[in-house]
């Protein structure tokens, strides 16, 4: 049977029903199906996210503040220019000396070393320059004068969620917002903490929204984290609050970490109007990220263990590990010493303060044999890698880890060693 012949055996035409409609009906139903079309392309187009902007790990100086008068604009803003520089250099200098005079450059020298300047406020006239700059030394050049490393110390990388409170709702990558652009424009780079920001785009606004800040459950956090290439999760939140239309802002910045959203600390910010929220959300993000360093270095910000995905044991191979010790004890031992070559290992150890790290890299030197040992890879609240050269086989190491306290498990070049817990003494019997 044909498809016109199927519609005629029906109890009701359709086209006879739209054709019963009357004009202005199906000109409502028209416009209705248009906005609908409308509402779906919007959800697919349109600004998504804003990409992260400042990842570098340059040493910045904001607030330099300048009033120079010249013969013209020109001059005015390059002297201008110019003492910004020279004042953020001696900033900079108190900032990671604490005090003390900082070594006389010459302009040209520090010209070398400044990699970029910010303007946060410009005012320009005819002959005279008033400002407020940021100004950017690059790492690698200005490291060495101030004697300090190219290489910071780093948290685990943790997923950044910020979620803003205006107007009684809560908005996160959902959309397009104030305190989704402070995050992607705050340089992260010279902070110990290892963020993963976001765009917003694709896929962001569905999964990372702040409806799931504030579900617990361990599974679909883990595959988020996966995703994204994090172990953690921190949630900065900004609340404001407004006096009245046009009035001062009042912004409550709360740091937050983990599924369980736990607390880490709040401070409170103040606008006088509207136009200066962006420049006290910025100021917001640079406390959020003073108070997880703060919880890093005391040891609060660490991975949550739930959200670990370990392995499963093998128990054959458990068992031919295991076989394979009794015979390295008994028989390789004392051979394998006397034809040995220089070896370098890969050590995987838990770091949970700063004081493990020392401790560990202290108690694997103790092991005769044991050229250097030295930490490649550090993951505070995490596992961190070793690198050692050891003049002998992996066998050998691998013995003289469990002589002092360790379980060791051996893959190639590379093993992974934890301390033994030590047992628990029982309580006397009663008779």
């Amino acid at each position: 049977m044909s498809l016109s012949q199927t519609l005629n055996r029906l109890p009701f035409q359709p086209g006879a029903v739209l054709r019963a409609l009357s004009r202005p009906v199906q000109i409502l139903l028209a416009i209705a199906i248009g906005l609908a079309a409308a509402v779906l392309v919007a959800q697919m187009e349109g600004e998504r996210g804003v990409p992260p902007i400042a990842s570098g790990g340059d040493f910045e100086v904001r607030g330099v503040k300048v009033d120079v008068v010249a013969k013209d604009a020109d001059s005015a803003r390059y002297a201008g220019w110019r003492m910004a520089q020279r004042q953020a250099w001696r900033m900079l200098w108190i900032r990671t000396h604490g005090g003390g005079g900082a070594p006389a450059l010459s302009d040209s020298q520090i010209e070398a070393m400044v990699s970029g300047i910010e303007i946060d406020f410009e005012q320009a006239g005819p002959t005279r320059y008033v400002a407020t700059l940021g100004i950017l030394f690059d790492r690698a050049r200005t490291g060495q004068l101030l004697g300090v490393s190219g290489n910071v110390m780093r948290s685990p990388p943790l997923l950044v969620i910020p979620v803003m409170w205006d107007g009684g709702s809560a908005v996160s990558y959902e959309r397009t917002n104030e305190w989704q652009k402070a995050w992607a424009r705050y340089r992260t780079g010279d902070s110990a903490i290892d963020y993963v920001r976001v765009a917003g785009s694709v896929a962001d606004p569905i999964l990372l929204n702040a409806g799931q800040t504030g579900r617990r459950g361990r599974l679909w956090w883990r595959v988020l984290l996966d995703q994204y290439g994090a172990a953690d999760v921190v949630i900065p939140i900004a609340r404001l609050d407004r006096a009245y239309p046009g009035g001062p802002v009042t912004g409550t910045f709360t740091a937050r970490y983990g599924p369980d959203n736990s607390l880490i600390g709040s401070v409170t910010l103040r606008a006088s109007n509207a136009s200066g929220i962006a420049q006290m959300l910025d100021e917001g993000a640079r406390r959020i990220d003073e108070l997880y360093i703060r919880a890093l270095n005391d040891g609060r910000l660490r991975p949550d263990p739930s959200l670990i995905i370990e392995e499963p044991v093998d128990p054959d191979a458990l068992a031919i590990e295991n076989a394979a010790d009794a015979v390295v004890e008994t028989v390789d031992l004392p051979t394998a010493t006397a034809a040995t070559g220089t070896t370098s290992f890969a050590i995987q150890f838990d770091t949970p303060d700063v004081g493990s790290i020392g401790a560990g890299e202290s108690a694997v030197r103790a092991i005769p044999g044991v050229r250097s040992a030295s930490t490649s890879s550090l993951a505070l609240g995490g596992t961190s890698v070793m690198q050692v050269s050891f003049d002998g086989t992996v066998d050998m190491l691998r013995n003289g880890l469990q002589a002092r306290g360790y379980n060791v498990i051996v893959s190639g070049t590379t093993l992974r060693i934890t301390r033994r817990q030590a047992p628990q003494p029982q309580p006397p019997s009663q008779q």
